[in-house]
């Protein structure tokens, strides 16, 4: 599956060789992404990797960010998004960052249900952790005001189904940001075509 230049979002998708579906095993269900590996080719792979090495297996979504009141009290720009790991034993057995993929690039914006990799200040800093946004977060693009270098974070793919549990892992119970307890991901699979 890819996306038409300007309008890569959930809704407009055309089918294609060069997407692979995988499925996101949680404990609360099943969530279905698209990663599009023709216009974020080395962010699609690198998730992939730990994909196919079962990486994310005994993982879990550990944070929730939200729009409320004492959930972001520092940031200035909200978002709306549920961020993953890798299961701990990976944690030393991590591949090297991969190299950005701005959305100016890959014309992949952080809309609704988009799936993106997380990282750290600098632009190649990216490994394992990713994120899924709920509803538009336009200040994660390229160019928005989220990251203070501006320069956003590397979309990949869009959720094709499950962003039920997607919104039931965002309203689960935190501390702060942090999921408590965390929402255990059982195993992230490539679909069989």
């Amino acid at each position: 599956m890819h996306f038409r230049a300007g309008t890569r979002t959930a809704g407009a998708v055309i089918a294609t060789l060069a997407t692979v579906f995988v499925t996101i095993v949680t404990a609360f269900g099943p969530i279905r992404v698209a990663v599009d590996e023709v216009h974020a080719p080395k962010t699609a792979a690198n998730f992939l990797w730990y994909v196919r090495h079962h990486a994310y297996d005994g993982g879990r979504f550990h944070r929730t960010v939200t729009t409320q009141p004492d959930n972001q009290p520092h940031n200035t720009v909200k978002i709306d998004v549920i961020q993953a790991s890798n299961a701990h034993a990976w944690d030393k057995r991590l591949r090297p960052p991969v190299s950005f993929e701005p959305t100016s690039a890959t014309g992949i914006r952080h809309d609704d249900g988009t799936i993106s990799m997380a990282r750290d200040p600098g632009l190649d800093t990216a490994q394992a952790d990713f994120f899924i946004c709920i509803g538009a977060q336009p200040s994660l693009d390229d160019g928005g005001h989220r990251s203070a270098d501006h320069r956003g974070f590397a979309a990949f793919g869009h959720v094709v189904s499950g962003m039920d549990i997607v919104r039931r892992i965002h309203a689960a119970h935190a501390d702060g940001q942090t999921l408590a307890p965390p929402i255990m991901i059982t195993r992230i699979s490539v679909d069989s075509p």
